[in-house]
């Protein structure tokens, strides 16, 4: 059975047999969530740890926006929260109602428009909005009468949320699903080591070492373990690339960029969990599936995807600055994400900056003639990407073809791409557009950036909101049983590395990449996987759960056992990560054990 095959069995079964055992034994939640950290200890006694430390929890700034809206389980906890208050509940329904909204086909928007202006903006309903004003109320009816459009509610929905953030969060801060928010949010801050994971054969390598399988014990979840190598590190001098990478991953989250959910260490490697993608990736399919290249209309899909990829990067203000083919994979459903950030940088708001980076036949001029750019090299690539997924080819070089870089560099600053009968006159257009040399003149590098790129012709019949959505079918679906990829004999083993030895002043670069969980993705999983499902249990009748109840705490756990406990997970930690300081102390009772929840 192929790999890919292998991985999604594994992963059904796993979620089977956790499941069936959850019904016929629920104690089993115990015994769940003690695999999260590796140690057996029930779920009540791991909640009875983290509600003793939430009273030492540095709470930042309490930002609503990240704590009730950005995180996944903040968010569930708030709306379970306002469906518990008389009111609250039609504000989260007409939440839910503009969303259904804006990825509602264009044809039917009229009719869903005037269905929530009926239902939650007559004074005359029971479930009137009365915090968005009469006379914005008045504007977006007017708005819907000329023509409906996918922002028509966005004014209103940001007067929801203005309130929200009042008097509502306030009250949220103080009830038990905060409480129960910040439990979550110490579990989630627990150590990481080699011993979360499951580890499986090699996918393929990087620069700095391979990229295996790997599957989170407790919750089956399927990744990819991306193992730089300490020594190649050093060797290379990779330390600051290796940095940026992680640290730009960990700001990204987007469905259309490969996600980093765990950053750790080994005592010979740093390791990335990232999204797992076995479908392959696109210079793959270009050239090994058939004749070269794709049918426009498949072409036209990816293309869409990478640049609200490229929109959720540059939302961040980073630059790409390596696309190509071979950086763009496909997952088990056929969708794409853009992968190895290695060469992204974050611009300073501003600011410019100059490097003469990226792949043969992919830069852009200004990178060429080493000018200071901002986001435009990546709608140079962009250009090329479309350019050859339709053509079979790239536009500056011929297949297999011969060529020195100094003759592929002149081609990009000197010639025009040649256009065969295989381009549409829209396909034609848009590669022209960002293929333009001047940057200032190209596609998407004005005031609007992707938004302008999203309204060329080409993408006349994409739903974005839709595809932002991961509602739209994608043209092509991996087969599960087929390798869209080299045999893994094929794949060249890294020699040994001589002559460099590790010593204590690499420690501190270590430790800013070995940071373990990150939020949003760590959160996802969580709720992907069910575990918060099944783990987020409240009293009956909606009162305290009995770990949530301050004015009943609970007996402490026998004398010794959470030292010795901690002392197991410490141990783990110190074998894979030899700098670790973690301790019972460090994350119970010490005040050095405080985090900043916004994050």
């Amino acid at each position: 059975m192929a790999w890919a095959g292998i991985l999604q069995t594994r992963g059904r079964r796993f979620h089977k047999e956790r499941e069936n055992s959850c019904l016929e034994n629920p104690g089993d939640r115990g015994a769940l969530w003690a695999a999260v950290y590796g140690v057996t200890q029930s779920w009540t006694q791991l909640k009875q740890l983290s509600s003793s430390s939430s009273s030492m929890l540095v709470l930042g700034d309490r930002d609503y926006c990240s704590l009730c809206d950005k995180q996944p389980v903040g968010r569930l906890l708030f709306r379970q929260f306002c469906e518990t208050r008389p009111g609250l509940e039609s504000y989260i329904q007409f939440l839910d109602s503009v969303a259904e909204y804006e990825v509602t086909p264009d044809e039917k928007l009229g009719e869903k428009g005037k269905e929530i202006m009926t239902k939650y903006l007559t004074p005359k309903s029971p479930v009137f909005i009365t915090q968005v004003g009469r006379d914005l109320v008045s504007q977006t009816e007017e708005k819907l009468l000329q023509k409906p459009c996918k922002e028509l509610f966005s004014a209103c929905v940001q007067s929801v949320h203005d309130y929200l953030r009042g008097e509502p969060f306030h009250e949220y801060l103080d009830s038990m699903y905060f409480d129960r928010f910040l439990q979550w949010k110490w579990l989630e801050r627990q150590p990481v080591t080699k011993n979360t994971f499951r580890q499986y054969r090699v996918l393929g390598k990087g620069g700095f070492g391979e990229v295996c399988a790997c599957q989170v014990r407790a919750t089956g979840k399927m990744y990819a373990c991306k193992r730089l190598e300490k020594k190649r590190i050093k060797k290379r001098k990779g330390e600051s690339m290796a940095l940026n990478e992680k640290q730009i991953l960990e700001k990204v989250n987007s469905r259309f960029v490969v996600n980093l959910a765990y950053a750790y260490e080994t005592k010979d490697a740093l390791c990335l969990v990232l999204t797992i993608m076995n479908g392959g990736d696109l210079k793959f399919h270009i050239y090994n599936m058939g004749n070269p290249g794709f049918e426009e209309e498949r072409a036209l899909f990816y293309a869409a995807e990478i640049l609200c990829g490229l929109e959720d990067l540059h939302r961040e203000n980073i630059v790409y600055r390596d696309l190509k083919p071979e950086n763009i994979l496909l997952d088990d459903y056929g969708h794409i994400r853009i992968s190895d950030l290695g060469l992204a940088v974050k611009i300073p708001e501003g600011d410019l900056i100059r490097g003469r980076v990226g792949t043969v036949g992919y830069m852009a001029p200004e990178v060429l003639n080493n000018q200071r750019y901002g986001l435009s090299p990546d709608y140079w690539g962009l250009g090329c990407l479309i350019y050859e997924m339709i053509e079979g080819q790239s536009p500056f070089r011929g297949r297999k073809e011969k060529v020195k870089r100094e003759e592929v560099d002149r081609r990009v600053l000197e010639t025009e791409e040649v256009y065969s009968h295989k381009f549409s006159e829209e396909a034609k257009s848009i590669c022209k557009m960002l293929l333009t040399k001047d940057a200032k003149q190209r596609l998407g590098c004005q005031e609007e950036g992707a938004a302008e790129v999203k309204r060329h012709p080409f993408f006349r019949n994409m739903n974005f909101k839709r595809l932002e959505a991961g509602m739209l079918d994608p043209p092509f679906v991996p087969d599960p049983r087929a390798v869209y990829c080299k045999d893994v004999l094929d794949i060249e083993q890294f020699s040994t590395v001589k002559g460099v030895n590790l010593d204590h002043t690499d420690d501190d670069f270590y430790s800013k990449f070995s940071t373990g969980s990150v939020p949003i993705p760590w959160q996802s999983e969580m709720i992907e996987t069910e575990c918060f499902k099944e783990l987020n249990v409240f009293g009956p009748h909606g009162t305290l759960s009995p770990d949530l109840n301050r004015s009943h705490p609970p007996e402490p756990p026998k004398k010794g056992l959470l030292q010795r406990l901690f002392k197991r997970q410490h141990q783990n930690n110190s074998k894979s990560s030899p700098n670790s300081k973690t301790s019972f102390n460090h994350h119970i009772n010490s005040n050095h054990g405080n985090f900043n929840i916004d994050e």
